[in-house]
């Protein structure tokens, strides 16, 4: 048997004949176990955050995108698109072109984009699941508006007044050459057909409409779009998709996967989890100095059974190991239990959602087991440390006395 771990155990198990020292150490025990639980449910209520947010992007993000690599907008040539049709692990794909635009109505006026997209747009992504209210229109000049535009413009549907939708011509020549009775704008007037609804800043930014509407409206003929969406098979391998992609379409093109059309989310999201495990990470380093606290205070207490020992043969070394490892074991099975605690509330939201952010929406958490290791190894690592630095204060002179 372990003699170390042996005698660590009954120090564990056993009461001090001092009633402060038995306090001390149940708080001790107590700040570990709270600490290791908030900790894992803040990991667990970012991670919910982090797939509740990216829920959002991704409604409207397809698997991949190829984006122009210089300017607004790129060609694809009918020859491409048949190639793009027998490139394997790919679905489907749907062209686009957006461009920002003014947006009036009744002297109601707005900034969005107008994007327009084709017949395989929404088999393409989720767009299709955000519809609030209304259709997608069958009829050429028809549109679909965010929500936070419609309540803006207060533009009704199905209207004998359309919305109007203005662009800046390109430039060409000198205003003079224009004539000074031309308009420097280019308008299309839509009839809004149905609305969508995600999240604010999506609610206000889009109006879709039919693709060959807004080439029109930008003087592009039908080759030209800003960019291209594409959906793929289950089992797909988006590099080799990816590659594909790009051999297809070469360089006139960046084909990104949904992270990175994302990035900065991505980034900001990663950053404040990060930034958060820090500052939880920083509370439980304060909170282990009790265990050192309450090591060293366990061994004056057993000061006269470690000379006992020391007398038996038990070597300084094993002395020290003793107490480390009663540290580490108060620790360890400290973090368990609260991982535990934190697994059952964490559980308890997922099936009862009895944390609301709204009366029809839940707190949004995220059960992960990498987040029970990173806890457990934060607790354990912090507590090899407390222990070590406790265990360091026996010696001889401290046996001596």
């Amino acid at each position: 048997m372990n003699f170390p771990l042996y005698i660590a155990k009954r120090y564990l198990r056993s009461k001090s004949s001092q009633n402060a020292v038995n306090i001390i150490n149940f708080i001790t025990f107590l700040v570990i176990v709270i600490g290791s639980a908030a900790l894992f449910i803040v990991l667990s209520a970012f991670a919910g955050l982090k797939t509740f947010s990216l829920s959002f992007s991704n409604t409207f993000d397809p698997d991949l995108k190829a984006l122009p690599a210089t300017g607004k907008v790129f060609s694809i040539s009918q020859e491409e698109q048949d190639q793009l049709k027998n490139i394997q692990g790919l679905a489907n794909y749907a062209k686009e072109l957006e461009e920002r635009a003014y947006l009036t109505y009744k002297e109601k006026s707005t900034i969005a984009y107008i994007k327009g997209v084709d017949e395989n747009y929404r088999s393409v992504t989720g767009v299709d699941s955000t519809l609030y209210f209304g259709n997608w229109g069958n009829s050429e000049f028809e549109g679909v508006i965010g929500i936070g535009i419609y309540n803006l413009l207060g533009v009704p549907m199905n209207n004998r007044q359309p919305l109007e939708v203005l662009v800046p011509k390109p430039g060409k020549g000198s205003l003079s050459q224009q004539g000074f009775n031309s308009k420097p704008y280019d308008e299309l007037p839509l009839t809004v057909s149905g609305v969508y609804a995600v999240e604010e800043n999506l609610d206000k930014k889009y109006v879709f409409t039919q693709l060959p509407l807004v080439q029109d409206l930008l003087q592009k003929d039908s080759a030209e779009v800003s960019g291209i969406n594409f959906k793929l098979d289950e089992k797909a391998d988006v590099e080799a998709v990816r590659e594909a992609v790009k051999t297809v379409l070469g360089d006139k093109v960046l084909v990104l996967s949904r992270r990175e059309q994302n990035n900065s989310l991505y980034r900001m999201l990663n950053t404040e989890n990060l930034a958060t495990y820090l500052i939880f990470t920083l509370v439980l380093i304060i909170a282990l100095f009790n265990v050192v606290g309450a090591i060293i205070m366990m061994i004056l207490d057993k000061q006269q059974n470690s000379k006992t020992l020391f007398s038996l043969g038990t070597t300084i070394k094993e002395l020290r190991r003793i107490y480390f490892i009663q540290g580490l074991l108060v620790t360890s099975f400290g973090g368990l239990i609260g991982v535990l605690i934190g697994s059952l509330l964490i559980i308890s939201q997922l099936l009862f959602g009895w944390l609301k952010i709204t009366p029809s929406l839940a707190y949004p958490v995220e059960y992960s087991v990498m987040n029970l290791f990173i806890v457990m190894g934060t607790i354990v690592v912090l507590g090899f440390i407390s222990a070590k630095i406790a265990s360091s204060r026996i010696s001889k002179k401290l046996i001596s006395i």
